[in-house]
């Protein structure tokens, strides 16, 4: 039976305590605890949450754009902002390249560090929310791009604000329930 994944990595000193520029499907791991698979090298938590914050205010621009074409486009931006997270991980997102490239350098180092899954795993849970509205407008339903777009909102001010990530209680959920089985 494997151990549950934590939510946070702590650097160790011979570790720099920086963020992997992306992450890719050969990304570094860091040494892992008896009986368990290997945490991928931990990322800034300071990252997921500012891009958080960028997505939720490109998501109040589709609520306060309504059932319009340029709503629908903007929630496709959105959109593609996730699918860049699930396919690179959060390091790999629009968000993540002005976090690391802009903000990063000006801020302390992270004193401690996060694993990258359950954020990336968060990604996938706002691509499948904010896809469906897109699916379910093309498909002609009324209001869902405001519907989904709220959804998501929710989501990332919550991230933003509070530092609760929705889908990364559900991706830690997920690793408990399989420990459990």
């Amino acid at each position: 039976m494997s151990e549950p994944v934590p939510s946070v990595v702590t650097p160790s000193p011979a570790e720099p305590a920086a963020e992997p520029a992306a992450e890719s499907a050969a990304e570094p791991t860091a040494p892992s605890t008896a009986g368990s698979t290997p945490a991928p090298a931990g990322i800034d938590p300071r990252g997921p949450r500012f891009g958080a914050a960028l997505t939720a205010v490109l998501l109040v621009g589709v609520l306060l754009l309504g059932s319009s074409p340029a709503a629908t486009a903007l929630l496709a931006v959105v959109a593609a902002g996730f699918a860049l997270g699930v396919a690179f991980g959060v390091g790999g997102t629009w968000q993540g390249v002005v976090f690391r490239k802009v903000v990063r350098p000006r801020l302390a180092p992270p004193t401690e560090l996060e694993d990258p899954r359950p954020p990336r795993f968060a990604q996938l849970v706002g691509l499948v929310v904010t896809g469906a509205g897109l699916l379910l407008a093309l498909a002609g339903v009324p209001g869902a791009v405001p519907v989904s777009a709220a959804f998501a909102l929710v989501a990332a001010f919550l991230n933003a604000v509070f530092g609760l990530c929705l889908g990364c209680e559900l991706y830690l959920l997920g690793v408990r329930l399989r420990a459990r089985a």
